[in-house]
């Protein structure tokens, strides 16, 4: 696995932070739907040869709603972990 640490990531050009906002639920969606969308897809078909094909469909029908989803959750999420979390001590 790639660490942020290694010499191809401080060498590369970074997105501005300001792009951050949008890029952390892109990454989330993305995961967190092939992943979901995954399992499913093992749990309703099984490993049969048109798997993948079905798999990718289902995954994209679900990055359409979770990347928008997050965009509008993340923020209430974010308020609601603020109110039950410490702020860290510096």
């Amino acid at each position: 696995m790639i660490s942020p640490d290694t010499a191809a990531f401080k060498t590369s050009k970074k997105l501005p932070a300001r792009y951050g906002a949008l890029l952390t639920p892109l990454i989330i969606s993305v995961l967190m739907s092939c992943i979901v969308s995954g399992v499913s897809t093992v749990k309703s078909l099984g490993f049969v040869e048109s798997f993948l094909a079905a798999w990718m469909s289902a995954w994209m029908a679900s990055w359409l709603v979770a990347f928008p989803t997050l965009l509008v959750v993340l923020p209430v999420v974010r308020r609601i972990v603020a109110a039950l979390v410490q702020p860290a001590s510096n």
